[in-house]
């Protein structure tokens, strides 16, 4: 097929691939990858945490908790990045740093990336991560509530936060961060050669497909200077959300672009940490 045949909303194969990436379009985005491994080793290195534990088989397949010292705090979930291809779970231990400081335990999960997984397994890899979490708080071996247990993440992790709306119902609700709701786009460009998803997955596993009114409350936030396509999948996702009448709301933040966003679930007064502590009911 011809790089140069109309795929999507006008876009070829070679356009459509640079309208979602993210990489490309923030110059600095390099210095922020470092600046989040620095501050989460600065993290992971203070005592108290519960790091490594086990969901599954592999080294991916591992959960770090971080806990605020109150009893039955509210649990936030995070998910990262990378397109579902890359980066890990420890490099993102920074985002706790908001949610800790305003009385949340939080949970950094990871799973196996693309090619070794297929899109349906990553989000299967997710869910099991989720009920080894209420296990443990059910064996009272993490000490969180589990009635106020809200899931989130970035970019790719914002599409699996919202995917798991519709198969776990003990979640409370999402936050989606500059999230991907419609993988038709994902499917037609250059991120599907390690992805390998068909149209049928792409449909599938699409939150905006999967839209239902009796879903718990999600908020999908997205940053003034991000890509079109990344503003237009949350703006398309809340519309589809509200129209159906699903608890659900957009929060656009000035300023911030893909990377940078996640500054405001870094400061304790964060825009995010402030929609955190919204969907947690204790804003």
């Amino acid at each position: 097929m011809s790089d140069s045949i109309q795929l999507y909303r006008g876009m070829d194969r070679a356009t459509l691939t640079a309208a979602y990436d993210n990489t490309g379009a923030v110059q600095d985005s390099p210095l922020w990858l470092q600046r989040w491994r620095a501050r989460s080793e600065l993290l992971r290195a203070q005592p108290g945490h519960t790091l490594d534990i086990a969901y599954g088989s592999s080294q991916r397949q591992q959960i770090d908790f971080f806990a605020c010292g109150a009893q039955k705090a509210p649990l936030f979930v995070f998910l990262h990045g990378g397109y579902w291809q890359r980066n890990s779970r420890d490099m993102f231990s920074f985002v706790a740093e908001g949610p800790l400081a305003r009385g949340f335990d939080v949970a950094v999960v990871g799973y196996t990336l693309a090619p070794e997984a297929g899109l349906q397994k990553i989000l299967d890899e997710c869910g099991q991560a989720l009920d080894v979490l209420f296990d443990r708080a059910e064996a009272s071996e993490l000490d969180f509530d589990p009635q106020n247990v809200i899931i989130g993440g970035w970019s790719a992790g914002g599409h699996l936060a919202a995917a798991l709306l519709a198969v776990k119902p003990e979640i409370k609700g999402a936050l989606a961060i500059s999230g991907i709701f419609d993988l038709d786009p994902i499917a037609l460009c250059g991120l599907n050669d390690k992805l390998g998803l068909s149209m049928e997955e792409a449909n599938r596993l699409s939150p905006l497909h999967r839209v239902a009114a009796s879903q718990p409350a999600l908020c999908a936030a997205f940053g003034h200077d991000e890509l079109p396509e990344l503003r237009r999948q949350s703006q398309d996702y809340i519309q589809a959300a509200q129209h159906i009448g699903a608890p659900a709301w957009l929060e656009p933040l000035p300023g911030r672009n893909h990377f940078s966003i996640l500054e405001e679930l870094y400061q304790p007064d964060g825009r995010l940490v402030h929609c955190l502590q919204r969907l947690a009911g204790n804003a």
